[in-house]
């Protein structure tokens, strides 16, 4: 490794990194996700007859821009088979736009596709229920109204507090058009019929049945329902308008409060609007919207890196950075105070709109930024005093810490017929989220292993240690990322790099090395729930491996050093590397190919030369 040439490339990126700071202080990327988004919002649009035929054109291509060659739609580049759900709701919105008929050349392949692979039956649970809010599809005869779950108390045995954050905020909407089977229709709205194969298509939405059959209501709580859902739906509308800072379940929203008595014109329907359409973003030429722009998230890591790489704490724009993240932390009450009652707000989200849905990874990852300041200057060392006490107030009991809530893994739930239950309707400890806190507390605020709460989290990982010796990552992909993740965060709260656990996890690292010397992983990895590797390594992925296997090793080995030069020669790529929901939602954050590799060789840079 030439070691001037490292010190010029990191110091280039770092200027480029610092050319991209918006005026406001902020980093603001395109968070591109799956077509969902996109072809819902195309639908809506169409249904409430908005007046743009330029956007809906824009989506329009947006949409066709995704298409694969053989006229299908994936969720990622390599899926196979391919997805028949999002090739469903490409399908459904591009008929919707107006701009092509089912029996147009670049619909006839989606169209055969969908028939050979059992209809619109075989799609997945959201999709199906989105086509029945649209009238394209049957609501299911549920042996009690679903709506009732939100009217439960705390001591039923089961009531909405017991499943995830984010799968309320889609049952909430919905749950209002359910019951009486309420659909919106235009004349835009297309006759899906010929996709319908066999017996009535209402019959198969069984995992809507599972999902609410297991409950056993009084029918005294029936009248709450729709009032309680309304009331859900009102408290958790952002100042921005919409609904907990996401597209989907802003979307979601506007239909069920258009079916519910909401006129177009309303205030809290136009907010919605607004709200979506501040969520657009320019990728790759096309107009897309993200689900959950990424702001706070991208800015507190660009940040966290710059810090890393030696740019002064007083640099205007780290300053200017830095005050964003003030203002962004939060000071209200939300969700998950529920299981958290001693709690004081303290944590930080997503997306800039976003005030009472804080996550962890968040919050570490700001607590980082802020740490730097903490001497200095006492309104820092408040803001930092209060998100690490919300921090560490969030360990769930098992030992590790979940995405946004505390103690929301009932094995009932999590256990029910339904698809991906676990990764959608409940919000358990993971490797990647455990680690990376692990890695702040050690790191920045000198917390080890003869800690309490730092003990429960080690010990949490080496029980969810993969046989192979890697870790799999819920919000990243995947055993890559949870990999790096949970060493990072064991070494850094002081266990040894040669603990035989890690050094099982340098060895896998080793194996699934690519040629070239970097590291590749498909999403596939996500759905099988095993490693599924990638002959093309990408960027993010090769430093996340880069950086573990720098913390553990003593010397610059050969392996590690042909990771550092994979990195110095390749920049970008346009696969997703951030997940969701296996098989429906991946990610291609757009600023991870700037921030990652300059990390992950600031890193090596630091250990083996600086």
């Amino acid at each position: 490794m030439d070691m001037r040439k490292l010190e010029k490339e990191i110091f280039r990126r770092c200027n480029e990194l610092l050319s991209l700071q918006k005026p406001d202080g902020t980093w603001r990327f395109c968070f591109e996700n799956s077509l969902i988004t996109d072809a819902y919002m195309l639908i809506l649009l169409r249904n409430i007859e908005y007046r743009n035929e330029k956007l809906i054109k824009q989506i329009t291509n947006r949409i066709l821009s995704q298409q694969s060659e053989d006229g299908l739609w994936r969720t990622y580049p390599d899926e196979e088979p391919v997805n028949l759900s999002a090739t469903i709701q490409a399908y459904t919105a591009l008929l919707y736009s107006q701009h092509f008929k089912s029996n147009d050349d670049k619909l006839q392949s989606a169209k055969k596709f969908i028939l050979q692979n059992g209809g619109l039956k075989e799609a997945d649970l959201l999709t199906k229920v989105f086509l029945a809010m649209n009238g394209l599809y049957e609501w299911p005869d549920v042996p009690i109204d679903p709506a009732i779950l939100f009217s439960l108390p705390m001591t039923a045995p089961i009531n909405q507090y017991d499943i995830s954050s984010y799968a309320r905020a889609h049952f909430a909407p919905v749950l209002l058009m359910a019951d009486e089977k309420k659909k919106l229709t235009s004349k835009y709205t297309p006759d899906l019929s010929c996709l319908y194969i066999g017996e009535n298509a209402g019959s198969h939405l069984e995992e809507w049945v599972n999902l609410f059959s297991l409950l056993n209501i009084r029918d005294s709580y029936i009248h709450l329902k729709k009032e309680n859902l309304l009331s859900y739906i009102q408290n958790h509308i952002e100042p921005d308008g919409t609904l907990l800072s996401y597209s989907m379940t802003t979307i979601f929203m506007i239909y069920g409060l258009l079916t519910s008595g909401y006129e177009r014109d309303s205030t809290v329907i136009q907010n919605a609007l607004s709200g979506l359409m501040k969520m657009f973003c320019e990728a790759d030429g096309t107009l897309h919207l993200q689900n959950s722009p990424s702001t706070t998230w991208d800015t507190s890591l660009v940040l966290y890196t710059l810090l890393e790489a030696g740019v002064p704490i007083h640099n205007p724009s780290i300053l200017k950075g830095a005050q964003f993240l003030l203002t962004q932390q939060h000071t209200k009450y939300g969700d998950w105070s529920v299981h958290n009652l001693n709690a004081v707000p303290g944590g930080w989200g997503f997306s800039i709109g976003n005030t009472i849905h804080p996550d962890i990874d968040d919050t570490q990852a700001a607590l980082r930024t802020i740490a730097h300041f903490c001497q200095t200057n006492t309104v820092y060392q408040t803001s930092y005093d209060r998100g690490l006490n919300w921090l560490l107030s969030m360990q769930n009991d098992d030992g590790g810490w979940a995405a946004f809530e505390k103690n929301t893994n009932r094995y009932l739930i999590g256990n029910l017929p339904v698809k991906h239950a676990k990764d959608a309707l409940i919000d358990p400890s993971t490797p990647d989220l455990t680690g990376r806190t692990l890695e702040f507390l050690g790191k920045f605020h000198g917390l080890k292993h003869n800690h309490s709460s730092v003990k429960k989290a080690v010990n949490w990982l080496w029980e969810n240690q993969e046989h192979d010796g890697s870790w799999y990552g819920r919000w990243g992909v995947c055993y890559l990322y949870g990999t790096w993740a949970a060493i990072t965060g064991l070494i850094a709260c002081g266990v040894s790099p040669q603990n035989k656990r890690i050094q099982m996890a340098k060895q896998w690292l080793l194996s699934i090395q690519n040629a070239d010397g970097g590291w590749g992983e498909s999403c596939e990895s996500d759905m099988k729930r095993r490693f599924v590797g990638l002959k093309e390594s990408n960027p993010s992925q090769t430093a996340w491996a880069l950086n573990a296997l720098t913390v553990i090793s003593n010397q610059p080995a050969i392996e590690v050093e042909r990771a550092a030069e994979w990195l110095m020669n390749h920049k970008k790529t346009d696969y997703p590397t951030g997940a969701g929901l296996p098989g429906a939602f991946y990610i291609r954050y757009h600023s991870y190919e700037f921030i990652w590799p300059l990390l992950g060789l600031v890193n090596y840079y630091k250990k083996f030369v600086g």
